[in-house]
């Protein structure tokens, strides 16, 4: 539990003053509780004056004197005004009791709250940042459900444990704590046979707490495991129902579900056992204390209106117990929420930035790989990879599906750091430049175009964040995407929806073509941009991509080899190597790889 709190307190740490503020409500609350019991007992005692005065004064006097003589003092003074119409204040005094109880667990929870929902912001900013920063290889066995539970569940455990643990914590020990000093100061040896049976509540707290957090580990593995399932099969809706795949999509979903409430349940069991099996301690202790009561002599009993007092303040013990018994739980299920957060901010990126960054000035610069080797986990993608792209060229790499093509744009992008080799712009170290520098002078275009849930203006201007509207729609002639957009009845201002589904596969490419020219970057990675487009749009967007890589280093991943007849360097690759490279005359006439693909291609033998 230590180590949980240690690594919650740099988020609690900035709200601290507010902390503070609740902490003090809290121990004002347990004030107003105390209070509350003397202000009726004085009441009692002015309005039907017994022996109990005397015997209340007398166990007063057990008090240190910080406490005892004001309270004498009060006392005496408000028997001697009785009679002089003061009784009206000596009454009033219960309701003011109540609020002062009542304002200080107001305040109390009320700045725990804050302070619990300023803190969740701050993680939640926090992991959310250091995910975004993590390199590519984190996210190829990373689930997205898990992620968005984590963030989200998980986050609201800790919130709750906050606010309402934090505030229990800030409440209830200062209510225990002067409840009892009513008690030993009213009742010493009655209060000690009361509480005899209190040790054992611990137990249960304990080994209950226990189940707590392993049942809330437990349901929110589950709940990831179900956000996984419904992110399948809502973005694979098409297959689900073209292979007739509903019932069984349900059934796996309905099995999860069902996984979630048998978890939630035992955490609901370990959550409120506990308070039942306090209530039933408690009972036990005060029967034996009725039982002690009647075995003393008549001259030793406490009077009626005493043991009334006690006997209340007694059960008013209770539920502040049961508060503290619940803290554990709260604590617990924090706790457990913590365990599947904070690894994450443990995780470090695969690619490490550089202490003291190089400038990098790509315009005008060559790109080279030296050779380069790289392997995902043990299996190999590049070996002794090596090519040089001049400044202003074409390059094309081409080969069948995991020959490594994307891998080089990966790498170019230093998604991952090569394993052996360098890779060079300009003669600089892409490990030795800062990564916002170099991605601010690339620009990508891929066959998977993701578009936003936002309106194509937007979604155009994130290639160039501040850009002015002049700009945007400039991007947008020449990417050849004016004409559709204005048949749009929003124009730029129409929403593309989730990934673009609102638009055609030829439109949302050009789109993202619109977004690189934009950004206006001096190197330029097409990776199967036309790939996945009919011919009419192929034509459109190849007609876009024109326009985009004049003027720009560009590497091409290619599928169709007719468009990249005019590249200044084709390079096949097989395996991870590089196996010929030349125009695209030259290695026609050669015969070789690229020869067999473009046959392929072209239905030629």
């Amino acid at each position: 539990m230590g180590a949980f709190l240690r690594q919650l307190w740099p988020f609690i740490a900035p709200h601290r003053g507010r902390l503070v503020a609740g902490a003090l409500s809290g121990l004002i609350y347990a004030l107003g509780g105390t209070l509350l019991l003397l202000a009726v007992k004085l009441v009692l005692d002015a309005i039907f004056p017994t022996e109990g005065a005397r015997d209340l004064v007398q166990s007063l006097g057990k008090l240190p004197a910080l406490l005892r003589d004001p309270l004498l003092a009060a006392m005496e003074s408000l028997r001697s005004r009785v009679d002089s119409g003061a009784l009206p204040w000596i009454i009033a005094s219960v309701p003011l009791a109540m609020v002062l109880r009542g304002g200080g667990a107001y305040l109390s929870l009320y700045c725990m709250t804050w302070v619990g929902t300023a803190t969740i912001h701050d993680l939640r900013v926090r992991i959310f940042d250091h995910l975004e920063r993590l390199s590519l290889d984190y996210f190829t066995t990373a689930r997205t459900g898990d992620l968005q539970s984590r963030l989200m569940n998980d986050t609201q455990a800790i919130q709750q444990c906050i606010a309402q643990g934090f505030s229990t914590i800030a409440r209830e020990p200062a209510t225990v704590v002067g409840i009892l000093i009513f008690l030993f100061s009213m009742q010493t040896r009655l209060t000690l046979v009361a509480l005899v049976v209190f040790p054992l509540v611990v137990v249960p707290v304990v080994v209950y707490g226990r189940k707590v957090r392993r049942s809330w580990k437990a349901a929110q593995t589950h709940t990831a495991e179900l956000s996984d399932l419904m992110q399948e099969a809502f973005t694979g809706i098409r297959v689900v129902k073209a292979f007739n795949l509903e019932a069984t999509m349900t059934e796996r979903f309905g099995a999860t579900s069902r996984r979630i409430t048998g978890q939630f349940m035992r955490f609901v069991r370990g959550s409120e056992i506990p308070g039942p099996v306090i209530e039933t301690f408690g009972a036990v202790g005060v029967s034996l204390m009725l039982f002690y009561v009647l075995r003393l002599p008549d001259g030793e009993r406490p009077s009626n209106g005493d043991f009334s007092a006690f006997v209340g303040a007694l059960f008013m013990l209770y539920q502040p117990t049961k508060n503290l018994s619940r803290l554990w739980s709260q604590l617990e299920q924090g706790r457990a929420a913590g365990e599947r957060l904070f690894p994450i901010l443990a995780t470090a990126s695969s690619v490490v930035e550089p202490s003291q960054p190089r400038p990098l000035r790509a315009q005008g610069a060559t790109v080279s790989f030296e050779e380069v080797g790289f392997r995902y986990g043990d299996r190999p993608v590049l070996e002794a990879f090596s090519l040089t792209m001049p400044a202003g060229s074409l390059v094309a790499l081409v080969g069948e599906s995991g020959s490594g093509k994307t891998t080089v744009a990966n790498l170019l992008l230093r998604f991952y750091d090569p394993e052996n080799g360098r890779i060079r712009i300009g003669g600089v170290d892409l490990r030795e430049v800062a990564s916002s520098d170099l991605h601010d002078q690339m620009a990508v275009v891929g066959q998977d175009t993701m578009l936003f849930n936002d309106t194509i203006r937007a979604n155009i201007r994130m290639g160039r964040p501040g850009a002015t509207d002049t700009e945007i729609e400039a991007a947008a002639r020449a990417a050849h995407a004016e004409g559709f957009i204005r048949e749009k009845p929003l124009g730029y201002d129409t929403v593309v929806g989730e990934r673009g589904n609102a638009l055609s596969g030829g439109q949302r490419q050009r789109i993202a073509i619109a977004r690189a020219i934009l950004r206006n970057a001096p190197i330029l990675i097409l990776d199967e941009a036309t790939s996945a487009l009919d011919a009419e749009s192929e034509r459109a967007v190849q007609a876009a991509l024109e326009t985009l890589m004049t003027g720009r280093t560009t590497l091409c991943i290619a599928h169709r080899l007719s468009t990249i007849q005019r590249a200044d360097l084709i390079v096949a690759m097989e395996s991870g190597r590089i196996v010929e490279q030349g125009t695209h005359a030259e290695l026609l006439a050669r015969g070789g790889l690229y020869a067999r693909l473009h046959a392929l291609q072209s239905g030629g033998h």
